[in-house]
């Protein structure tokens, strides 16, 4: 079916005469089309990829890979469990917590916050807020002086600075002559961090660990353990190991679980988004079925006469696949090339467009990733390339069956 005559002739019918220019034109349309979906179908989930790359280093940056807490939800000996998982397989670092719900309240404004007790000699084990603050150190919160870090977004709707005082008001009650009062304490404001999440710069606050044990009424207590392991994307395995080993004595959890919800959203738009972007790839596929049906409708004579010749119905249609397949093959490499070249380039092209038309497509006063990172992701190249490719191969099949059923004495009847 598949001989050098019939390569020939199919790439023969790419090249158009005189009579046959408008073919021609539809059959650039096709390339052209098929190369655009490809390209915009590579970048746009390159986009996307490194959108989600970004946010989950910033997410991570925060909170722990996994986390360790005792079966009622809070350690009595956090130094016994760090010296039992130290020689684990896949665990980088550990650092203890106290977290709980609080009020804050400046002049007269107040705001619900999560409120992290650490030690701040650990917390750069586990996490990167050391490294994400503004204003101030970590090691400023000294157990006894009652210091605090506040996120940037929630000091801003504070109104409050570098050493100010705020009032921290806790769920758990006083008893006193006077009646039954919330338990508050006054902090100073030793730092400000922005880790770029409004989610933590709007949410978060954090003191040294002895403080929030006073503040919660834990003594040498803890909530748990925060984890950081050698690999993310492993973590369900690795907790779920530990939670086997540890099965009667601690509850593991990892940070799929606790933000499942969000990279399962993610996800879903990544697939919608293919979908469809897919759709233009598949209307340039259509596109060459008209190519093809006019090219055959074109070369009815050609195909008759070279029936005559010994030319089976067979060969005749692997003719139409061969040259709609040069068609989807190139429009599918020019796709490729193209959106390869552009992920990899799109962090310098967008910045060269907001310069030259002076735009700024993602203000950092609205949004916290203020540019489009971008991450190639080879799997996803491949997978594009070949639906093209295959949707390119269906929209042959149709075409190049009618043509092998033309009847050469009905097409010469007439000549």
């Amino acid at each position: 079916m598949f001989k050098p005559l019939i390569f020939y002739i199919g790439l023969r019918y790419t090249r158009a005469k005189r009579r046959t220019q408008f073919i021609s034109f539809i059959t650039l349309t096709s390339i052209l089309g098929t190369a655009l979906g490809v390209t915009a179908l590579i970048t746009v989930l390159s986009v996307m990829n490194g959108f989600e790359a970004e946010l989950r280093e910033r997410i991570l940056g925060m909170t722990s890979h996994a986390t360790m807490t005792g079966k009622f939800g809070q350690l009595d000996n956090w130094q016994e469990l760090d010296q039992k998982i130290k020689g684990y397989p896949h665990i980088q670092g550990a650092a203890p917590f106290i977290n709980g719900q609080v009020m804050i309240n400046a002049d007269r404004r107040v705001s619900g916050t999560m409120l992290n007790g650490i030690l701040p000699d650990y917390e750069g084990k586990v996490s990167e807020v050391a490294e994400k603050m503004k204003v101030g150190k970590l090691t400023d919160l000294v157990p006894g002086e009652y210091g605090i870090v506040l996120g940037a977004e929630l000091a801003n709707f504070l109104g409050v600075m570098m050493g100010e005082k705020i009032t921290i008001i806790s769920p758990q009650i006083n008893s006193t002559p006077a009646g039954i009062v919330p338990r508050m304490r006054r902090f100073t404001i030793v730092g400000i961090f922005q880790v770029g999440m409004y989610e933590y710069d709007r949410n978060m606050a954090i003191i040294h660990i002895e403080d929030a044990a006073k503040l919660f009424r834990m003594e040498t207590a803890v909530s748990g353990l925060r984890i950081k392991l050698d690999d993310v994307f492993n973590a369900p395995a690795i907790t779920r190991s530990m939670a086997e080993e540890f099965y009667d004595q601690y509850q593991v959890s990892d940070w799929t679980q606790a933000h499942s919800n969000f990279f399962r959203a993610i996800q879903t738009e990544k697939r919608v988004m293919f979908i469809i972007l897919l759709l233009i790839v598949a209307v340039a596929a259509f596109n060459i079925v008209s190519t093809l049906v006019m090219v055959v409708t074109d070369k009815r004579g050609d195909i008759a006469i070279l029936k005559t010749q010994g030319l089976t119905s067979g060969s005749v249609m692997g003719i139409f696949i061969v040259l709609g397949t040069i068609i989807g093959v190139v429009g599918t490499l020019l796709g490729t090339v193209g959106g390869i070249a552009l992920a990899l380039n799109v962090e310098t092209i967008v910045p060269a467009i907001e310069k030259l038309f002076r735009v700024k497509f993602l203000a950092a006063d609205v949004y916290y990733i203020s540019y489009l990172p971008s991450k190639l992701v080879w799997s996803d190249v491949y997978a594009i390339s070949g639906m093209a490719f295959l949707l390119s191969l269906l929209a042959t099949l149709y075409p190049a069956w009618q043509a092998s059923k033309i009847n050469p004495a009905e097409v010469l009847r007439y000549e």
